[in-house]
Parts: structure tokens; sequence; C-alpha cells
């Protein structure tokens, strides 16, 4: 055993000390660029994961980073104790980005916090606290999240701290939307577009269906675009390629490239009520984080990436079903490969070839590239899973 500050049983291998909670991919990368990942011996991985879509612009786009370095110069932090104007700069440009009338911004540092506080808005405004959610759907790992989270392993958390569970309806079911929302629902939760479901795209009539019950009886209806959002659907607000408005929509994962933050957006309606004391983050919308975010939204529309991310999902579709790909879900950048065999050794696979994917059940390869991704990384991607499926 290694003796550390007097300790004869610290651990001797490297990382033995962290909690085993996540399953690891093959890489152990020590720097990135653009849609790579690179390994201390110069190995190169084309990131297809970005990071759990977080890498929105690409692994350290100079841009988003220089952003970070000029900032951290001038002010690391300082809490929401006090006005910021990156703070102030950063909501006013997400509301500028939004369908009215979402207006109000609340930032956080993840996207179950955002997605706790829009549950915490809606039965503040409400004054009621049923939630229905959808099945498959996927939340966060906080009490009030892991309540409206499908499955039994993660809703077994929020039992025994005793948070009600929420009324599931199954995905894409418009009747089953409109029966399970009465006069007792505080909010309806909903992914535009499932991650962890397998990529699935809800129709744009089981969106409408929810706004329209949500509607009829006075709940607030909360997209969770914490995965889709950010330009990850091809618009900025996946609420915005379908047409239908929430009330709430949380974000976080690509809004600052890597740094973590999140983002609660409410109707004014909504927020009109909030009162100081209502909702609170040390560390929400701090001086660095809002930088790498403002750099981020600059990246997307200077760079064109929407319309990249349209293009590329077109190219990634097309060529997936010429491989035989019995199915293509999703939006975007946010895609599931529904396989006609398990998912998981696919993946392996590819690993081997040094392209990293994800996987969402047992069928389905999981695609979140980075926004960026180019046509060459785009058909090498293909090319790579062309030999895997060989």
């Amino acid at each position: 055993m290694l003796t550390v500050n007097g300790r004869s049983d610290a651990p001797a291998v490297a990382g033995a000390a962290l909690l085993a909670t996540y399953a690891q991919m093959p890489v152990r990368p020590v720097r990135g660029e653009g849609s790579w990942l690179i390994e201390a011996d110069g190995t190169r991985w084309l990131d297809a994961y970005g990071g759990h879509a977080v890498a929105s612009t690409g692994h350290c786009h100079p841009k988003v980073v220089r952003a970070i370095q000029e900032q951290a110069a001038r002010l690391v932090f300082y809490s929401t104790a006090v006005p910021l104007p990156q703070r102030e700069l950063l909501a006013d440009a997400l509301v500028a980005r939004m369908p009215a009338p979402l207006g109000k911004v609340f930032f956080c540092n993840s996207g179950a916090e955002a997605n706790e506080n829009a549950l915490h808005l809606a039965r503040k405004w409400t004054g009621r606290s049923k939630v229905v959610s959808v099945s498959g759907g996927w939340h966060g790992r906080t009490v009030a999240t892991l309540a409206v989270t499908d499955g039994e392993h993660y809703q077994s958390f929020a039992k025994r701290a005793g948070m009600p569970l929420s009324a599931k309806v199954p995905f894409d079911d418009v009747a089953a939307m409109h029966a399970a929302v009465d006069a007792d629902t505080a909010a309806v939760i909903v992914e535009p577009v499932q991650g962890m479901g397998g990529a699935r795209d809800a129709s744009v009539a089981f969106l409408r269906a929810a706004r329209e019950a949500c509607d009829r009886h006075g709940a607030a209806l909360i997209f969770d675009e914490v995965q889709c959002g950010v330009g990850r659907s091809g618009t900025f607000t996946a609420a915005g390629a379908v047409g239908v408005v929430p009330d709430l929509l949380t974000m976080a994962k690509g809004l600052a490239s890597g740094i973590p933050i999140g983002a609660t957006v409410a109707a004014t309606r909504v927020a009109a009520d909030v009162r100081p004391g209502d909702l609170g983050s040390t560390f929400g919308g701090g001086p660095v984080p809002c930088a790498a975010a403002l750099a981020t939204l600059e990246v997307i529309d200077e760079e064109g990436l929407l319309a990249n991310v349209r293009a590329m999902e077109d190219r990634l579709r097309r060529g997936a079903r010429a491989l035989g790909v019995p199915n293509v879900t999703g939006r975007g950048l946010l895609l599931g490969l529904w396989l006609d065999r398990p998912a998981k050794p696919v993946q392996e696979a590819l690993w081997k070839r040094h392209v990293l994917v994800g996987t969402a059940g047992e069928q389905v390869i999981r695609l979140l590239p980075p926004l960026s991704i180019s046509v060459a990384e785009a058909d090498q991607l293909l090319a790579a899973l062309a030999d895997v499926l060989r």
C-alpha cells in the first residue's frame, strides 16, 4: 500500500479511490480537437457520442476556450448574491432564441437541476402536485426527477424518499395523454426527442395533445430539452422544430460546450409570482460558464451549425438506411439506429475501430456527435459502421 499523508490504506491503483458508479468507455483522452479525442500516445478517436451530447461546438473550440480563459483571468466566480453582466447577457441571449411567451431564465448547474426547478415552478404556479410523464422518459437523478423518470430501478430511489411518482403515459399515445391530464395535474413533462428512451422523436400530434390537455386543465407543459436542445434538433429549440410552445423549457448539456450549466426558461405568466428565495443555486450562472455559453451561441450562429445539423442528419439517415439499418429515429444529431441485432456488440466493435457511439436499450445505437461534425467525419462513421455490420 502507498502511504499518503500518513495513511497506509490509500489505494495503490490510480483512480481506485473513485466510487465505481460509471461504466467506462475504452478511451483515456488527454486532449480534444473538434470531433476527435486524443490519447497520450497520439491515438485518435472519432467521437460520435459527444461526451453525452455535451460537446456541441466540438472539443476545445478556440472561441469557447478563449472566452473561458479571458473570463477566468478577470473573475472566476461570484455567487448569485451579486448581479453579473455575463449572467444577464446570457439570459437575454437565450430569451431572444425562445418562442414567446418564454421570457424568464433561472440558471443552475445541470439538466437534473433544471428539471427539478421546472417541476417546482409548475407546482408553485398551479398549487397542485400531480405530474404526468412519458414512458421511456429520462429527466435526472434528483429525487423529484427520478419520480418522473421511467424505470423501476430509478423510481425506487424516489419511493424510498417518499416522493410521489408521476402518472405514466405510453410514448406517442395521444388518447392516453388526454386521459391522464386532469384538474389535479400540475405539469406534463416530456422530451420532444427522447435520449435514453432510444432517440425517439415524439410526433407533433402527441406534443399538441399535451399542450391542449394542459390548456384545458390549467396545467404547465414542460419540455425537457436537456439532451435534444441547444441546436441538436436542427433548430435552437426542439419546440421551434415542432411548433408547440411549452410553459417551461429546460436545457443543459451542450449549452456551454462542456462547462457545467443548466437553465430553466419559464413563460412570463408562470414566473410572475416568483419571489427572492423561491429558487436558488450558489453556482447558477457563474461568470465562467456564462462566458462559455455565450461563446457557444456565437459559434452556433457564426458557423451555421444549425444548417450543418440538418445536413448531417440527412447524410447519416440515408447512409444508415443504405447499410440495411431497419429504422432510424430521432431528430437532428440525436439519432437512434434501431438494429436487427443486439447493439452492445456493435458498439464494442466500433470502439475497436476507435469510433465512440452510445446505446439506448437492447438494439439501439445512439449517435450524439458534435453539431460541427463534417461530411468526411460522418462518412468515416458510416464506413466503420458498414465494416462492423458486414
